[in-house]
């Protein structure tokens, strides 16, 4: 009677505890935050993202290199926005490669899409992703660019399931966000990203990653490699 009342308890804690983790999932961490993109102004984003002021803009070739892409490989830009790294890793993974320009607004990717064909870059191929993350084929990726955009995740932990599931075994994550220090800073910034950079590590941790390495390139930004374990832990 006693082992019966305990397995009747232990079932209601788990159904308890599994109906959390989907309500948690299905719950925006920043709702509104990407209210701007749904119908951008394209040359007010251009100036802002492909502007020298921009330190990812100033120090694009820099970065570029430390990804450490091979020619032939497949790469998906995550947030792609004007598709200032989608050219350029185009430009490094050579004809034989391919690259996903990946974002939430059907207007950037029309400029993504003009701009490759304007510079004859057949290997982009452009994703309207969901708020949830892309539907790209699984185990097709080398290598996940996250530039600027983690902050930018309303569903983090489902986005980052997607991920993991696109990229190949010991396929690598790199990660470019903003630090987000009290007191160092802006007040606006401070608003605008929801958590700092040990809160987004240990999310990509937790969901089947391992800290590999980090590039001291960049001063506003952090600049951190994952790879994908075989097995989440």
């Amino acid at each position: 009677m006693t082992r019966t009342i305990l397995r009747i308890f232990s079932f209601g804690v788990l159904i308890i505890s599994l109906n959390w983790v989907v309500t948690a999932q299905e719950k925006s961490v920043n709702p509104g935050i990407n209210d701007t993109f749904k119908n951008p102004n394209l040359n007010k984003f251009l100036k802002t993202f492909e502007g020298e002021s921009r330190e990812i803009y100033a120090f694009r070739n820099e970065i570029v290199k430390a990804c450490k892409i091979k020619p032939g490989m497949t790469v998906a830009d995550i947030g792609s926005g004007t598709g200032l790294f989608t050219r350029l890793f185009a430009k490094t993974v050579g004809p034989k490669g391919k690259v996903y320009a990946v974002d939430i607004s059907p207007t950037f990717l029309e400029h993504v899409k003009k701009s490759a064909k304007e510079a004859n870059l057949t290997q982009i191929e452009t994703v309207l992703s969901k708020q949830t993350g892309p539907e790209l084929p699984k185990e097709s990726v080398d290598l996940i660019f996250i530039c600027d955009t983690y902050h930018h995740f309303e569903f983090p932990q489902r986005t980052l399931e997607i991920l993991h599931s696109t990229l190949k075994p010991e396929g690598r994550i790199v990660l470019i966000d903003f630090h987000r220090i009290e007191g160092k800073t802006s007040p606006k910034m401070m608003k605008h990203v929801r958590a700092g950079q040990e809160v987004f590590e240990r999310e990509i941790i937790e969901s089947g990653f391992k800290k590999t390495g980090e590039e001291k390139l960049l001063k506003e930004n952090y600049f951190v490699r994952f790879v994908k374990l075989s097995k989440k832990s």
